[in-house]
């Protein structure tokens, strides 16, 4: 199977403290790239490759306008995260 065909499970893709990071930089607003990969001390490659997996996760979007992706949280997709913590809690 090819990484495009892969589709990652929330779990997987919020394992990674990157991909985390940017879910928060999302969650204040939509971004362009440039504005996300200008947090990380990593390349723009790589932040393009976490973007990639968090869409395949469904917890992000990305639209094009003009030159740019501008990518969305889809903070939804998060409620499976904690619909899971609160069944552990409640078997607790």
């Amino acid at each position: 199977m090819t990484q495009s065909a892969v589709k990652y499970d929330v779990f997987q893709a919020i394992a990674d403290p990157t991909r985390r990071n940017i879910l928060q930089i999302l969650a204040a607003s939509d971004r362009p790239i440039s504005n996300i990969s200008e947090h990380f001390a990593i390349s723009r490659t790589a932040v393009v490759k976490h973007l990639k997996i968090l869409e395949q996760a469904e917890l992000i979007s990305a639209e094009k306008k003009g030159r740019e992706k501008i990518y969305t949280l889809h903070s939804e997709r998060l409620q499976e995260i904690e619909d899971w913590l609160q069944r552990m809690v409640e078997e607790d």
